[in-house]
């Protein structure tokens, strides 16, 4: 089996690293497809090396050598290798478990974001890492969505170049991939760690996160991080020098055979601490200064994972097959790897979720081109989100509904969002139960979205009841969820607003950004059996003085005649919700009048948010 490596691509100059090798690739080792053999590669007898990276040094030497023997590029189209283990490429969603291997990283400690932190990391190379994982799928980025044309299954040829539509497609990978963080402190990291080594690691790691059977692995990676001052594999040597890997468990050809494992297939990759290899291992190669020292760590993590995720026990999934092509035996990445910024798909830096990273590019077949960016691809998945029906419940007393929904594909998660639930509900993304304990009176329309890893999506709609406590009367709308004043009697500049929300979707605004007079909501109810408090919470905008501008609230009992205020004149410096009680009487009708008032007085207009005025 295949240890796939980064390494120089075709057709490109390295202008990152300072030297030219235009025209040519890397040249494969013999156990890469029978190919030329490169005296000069860091692969040449070293049968494990597959794709390998070669240093500035290294490079040149090689470089020199295909224009002597006249090797010719050849074309890049990648095909299916049949699977291994029936496994061809992660058609999940990938689960990317960071391994902090040896003591070497230093004293841990946890950063605002909530990354680990390493005294021992001179470059910061560690909660980079982690934030890049956390923002692959997110802030819309399309990187990662070259992914999403590969395939694997029973219904996939050996040797096809494209996938069926019964396929089972990699997802677009949204929401982020980190799954866990280990800090492996319980001894030190070897200094010069066999491939065998780095397999047994992932191996433990995958006994410490749990992950001891073969499903639990099946969409699984572990990203083996050896420490600063290391050289896992060799990885420094000046005569076979590159910069990561990746392999599965199951690789005979690893320094010392084969790593067993009782989890089942293992996919892992070498990452060394390669910023100390400077810009042979690509520091500064888009950026410059300080903002490029971590150029080349996150484009060799992006890369391993790429190949791992379109080839994850190599060689059975998507590789070059093609006879006498100079790129026979490489993964998407290798064909790509180390064009230059600025050129025809070369590296680029990625705007993801909260974070920018330098990544490369992957060959991608449907396009026959090196993308940096690609479309993300759902391959006519249909999601279908059953329709619960209408739905009553009553204020105060606890809710919970379990939407259900389906997809097309297999191997597909969903996530789960909805708008316009009564207040004091939400729903739970992860598992599509809608819990809470709502908080006001009313009827709303709810729309439940389903959406999967590929982008597809699917909705319901349905109305949700929320009646008062007790029934026979009780305020109306007073969550505002309908989105209008409906059951409100309003004067003045008065609206329902998804801005003026406190909870759920909508929110009453009295008064205006621009200036105004006075602006009222009132309501007159029968208070229900049971009830003994009204309450409500506002949110006052008040530029001017006391004198000018405020908001107020009365309730009026009108069964006893007396009117109270509630809420005195408030005008408030910094806005900011606060809740107001009253006490009621059950049986009592009351007149409630939410109120705003505004000098009309150019330049310093005042209004009021109210939400949420429940009875109890």
């Amino acid at each position: 089996m295949r240890i796939s490596r980064v390494r120089a691509a075709a057709l490109t100059s390295v202008v990152g690293l300072g030297i030219a090798v235009s025209g040519l690739a890397a040249v494969p080792a013999s156990a890469q497809g029978g190919g030329p053999q490169n005296p000069y590669s860091p692969a040449y007898q070293h049968s494990y090396r597959h794709g390998v990276v070669p240093t500035v040094e290294i490079n040149q030497k090689m470089h020199g050598w295909k224009v002597t023997h006249a090797v010719a590029t050849g074309q890049q189209t990648l095909s299916y290798g049949g699977g291994v283990d029936g496994i061809g490429v992660q058609s999940g969603h990938s689960k990317v478990y960071l391994v902090f291997y040896g003591t070497q990283w230093g004293t841990q400690s946890t950063n605002s974001s909530g990354d680990l932190t390493f005294s021992g990391d001179p470059y910061g190379a560690a909660p980079v890492t982690q934030e890049m994982f956390k923002d692959i799928g997110t802030g819309g980025e399309t990187w990662s969505a070259d992914l999403t044309q590969w395939c694997d299954g029973p219904n996939v040829a050996t040797g096809a170049t494209s996938c069926p539509a019964n396929a089972n497609f990699i997802p677009y990978q949204s929401g982020g991939v980190l799954a866990g963080v280990w800090y492996d402190n319980a001894a030190a990291s070897p200094s010069n760690a066999t491939g065998n080594q780095l397999a047994k690691e992932a191996i433990k790691a995958a006994g410490h996160f749990g992950n001891t059977t073969a499903a639990a692995n099946r969409d699984a990676y572990y990203v083996v991080l050896s420490p600063h001052g290391t050289d896992p594999d060799n990885y420094q040597d000046p005569n076979t020098g590159y910069c990561a890997w990746h392999d599965w468990n199951g690789d005979t050809t690893l320094s010392g055979g084969a790593a067993a494992s009782s989890y089942g297939d293992i996919a892992f990759s070498n990452q060394p601490y390669n910023i100390d290899q400077g810009s042979s291992c690509g520091t500064n190669f888009i950026n410059s200064g300080s903002a490029g020292m971590l150029d080349g760590w996150t484009m060799t993590l992006g890369h391993e994972w790429h190949e791992m995720m379109s080839d994850q026990n190599p060689a059975g999934g998507w590789t070059n097959h093609v006879s006498g092509s100079s790129y026979n035996g490489q993964e998407n990445s290798d064909e790509c790897a180390w064009i230059a910024a600025g050129q025809t798909g070369g590296a680029a830096n990625v705007t993801m979720g909260t974070g920018t990273f330098a990544e490369q590019a992957s060959w991608s077949n449907d396009t026959n081109s090196c993308a940096i960016s690609h479309a993300i691809l759902n391959h006519g998945n249909v999601v279908t989100v059953t329709n619960p029906g209408a739905q009553t419940g009553t204020v105060g007393t606890a809710a919970s509904l379990q939407i259900q929904a389906s997809d097309s594909a297999s191997g597909q998660t969903l996530s789960y969002s909805a708008t316009g639930l009564p207040a004091g509900l939400s729903i739970n993304s992860s598992t599509g139960l809608v819990s809470g304990t709502p908080t006001a009176a009313g009827t709303s329309s709810v729309t439940v979205t389903a959406t999967d890893g590929t982008g597809a999506s699917g909705s319901t709609s349905f109305t949700w009841t929320e009646n008062a406590v007790g029934g026979g009367g009780g305020v109306t709308n007073g969550g505002f969820e309908t989105g209008s004043l409906s059951g409100w009697t309003s004067t003045g500049t008065a609206s329902a607003l998804s801005t003026a929300a406190h909870s759920g979707s909508y929110g009453a605004r009295l008064g205006s950004t621009n200036p105004s007079t006075d602006s009222t909501a009132a309501q007159t109810f029968t208070a229900p059996t049971g009830t003994s408090k009204l309450s409500f919470w506002y949110n006052s905008t008040c530029p001017d003085t006391l004198t000018y501008d405020w908001a107020t609230a009365t309730l009026k009992d009108n069964t006893t005649g007396t009117t109270t205020t509630i809420l005195p004149k408030t005008c408030a410096a910094s806005a900011s919700w606060t809740q107001v009680n009253a006490s009621i009487t059950a049986g009592h009708s009351y007149t409630l009048t939410l109120a705003n008032h505004d000098d009309n007085y150019a330049g310093d207009a005042t209004y009021t948010y109210y939400d949420d005025v429940v009875l109890s």
